[in-house]
């Protein structure tokens, strides 16, 4: 809404607001329950905007959206779920909003931190269970070298065969959409020097039929993720190199991928297996995000070692026509001091 419709909105009849009880749900155990809440509405957000009039029954208030802007305001971090229940729509002056998750800038130390975010890539590891791992090699050998430079000058060429999702790599629109650009038409400013955000989403699952793997909108609800790289810390890296790391990760549901689709953000990455369900043969959020130009980073590790906010994210692949995954050397330049928390 621009601020004339709001102004236009306001100006029919008195301030409306919306007043309801909600039970929060967090992903890290506990929970919250508030009884009356009030929010400031505007009318052009309901259905029934003709509130003047006296035979109008209960005006219907689009329920996801006010659990989400709920969250916002209150700035709940790991919210997995939220439960209206009594929503009434009242006449009352407005009182403004509240702040959001990151009304605070992190504190820095003025020490200037880089923080390495991809896996090393090594003859053989396994990055996703039925590819083929990466073959290293010598094109020209050390001691092959001799017959070529002066006595005492050697150098290696190293030759290496990989499929492209191999370790910390890039999705470019290209990988889901024939006609999406590859990794030689993406901008750079999708990609380095981005403005990054670190969300926790504490609970990540252990299995595949546990209901925590399956991270929604609500868990970015607090954040302001226009433009910038949104990075989705789920711990799963901890299983690197091991059977477990395969199956059962956490991933983005559709409606979450929906959410970020509408805020624009620059990039999203995530420290999992894959962005998507594995078990789903849609890949809802890898075609959302593609589709909108929003390139996506899998693998990622070390996001515990970021703090929440206030620092540059970078994750740059070699400009390759033809092809629209590879590896990349994620990275973040910080002078604030590492954060593994993030506390509802």
């Amino acid at each position: 809404m621009t601020s004339s419709q709001t102004s236009a909105a306001r100006s029919t009849g008195p301030d409306l607001r919306v007043q309801f009880d909600a039970e929060v749900t967090f992903r890290n155990g506990g929970g919250l329950q508030v009884q009356g809440f009030r929010l400031d509405l505007d009318r052009l957000d309901l259905d029934r905007p003709d509130l003047d009039r006296p035979d109008l029954d209960r005006p219907e208030v689009d329920e996801p959206a006010l659990a989400a802007r709920f969250v916002r305001e209150l700035g709940l971090l790991m919210v997995d779920r939220v439960t209206l229940d009594r929503i009434t729509v009242i006449r009352e002056q407005h009182k403004g909003p509240r702040g959001d998750a990151q009304a605070q800038a992190p504190v820095s130390d003025g020490a200037r931190r880089l923080v390495e975010l991809s896996h090393p890539i090594h003859h053989g590891m396994v990055t996703y269970p039925g590819l083929p791992g990466p073959e290293l090699s010598d094109h020209l050998s050390r001691e092959a070298s001799h017959d070529h430079y002066a006595e005492g000058t050697e150098f290696q060429i190293g030759r290496i065969s990989m499929v492209a999702n191999t370790g910390t790599y890039l999705d470019t629109p290209f990988h889901r959409f024939a006609d999406g650009p590859d990794l030689s038409g993406i901008g750079l400013e999708r990609l380095v020097d981005l403005d990054g955000l670190v969300v926790r989403v504490g609970h990540e699952g252990v299995g595949p039929d546990d209901p925590g793997r399956a991270i929604g909108p609500l868990v970015f609800a607090p954040y302001r993720v226009t433009g910038r790289a949104v990075l989705v810390h789920t711990g799963w890296d901890r299983h690197w190199g091991t059977g477990q790391y395969g199956s059962g990760n956490p991933f983005l549901t559709r409606e979450a991928a929906e959410w970020l689709v509408a805020q624009r953000p620059a990039l999203v990455g995530i420290d999992s297996l894959n962005i998507d369900d594995t078990a789903d043969g849609t890949r809802p959020a890898h075609t959302l995000l593609l589709e909108a130009g929003i390139p996506v980073v899998e693998h990622l590790r070390g996001l515990e070692q970021l703090p929440a906010d206030g620092f540059r994210f970078h994750a740059a692949p070699p400009r390759i026509a033809g092809l629209g995954t590879f590896p990349v050397r994620a990275f973040a330049v910080t002078t604030a001091p590492a954060d593994g928390g993030g506390a509802r």
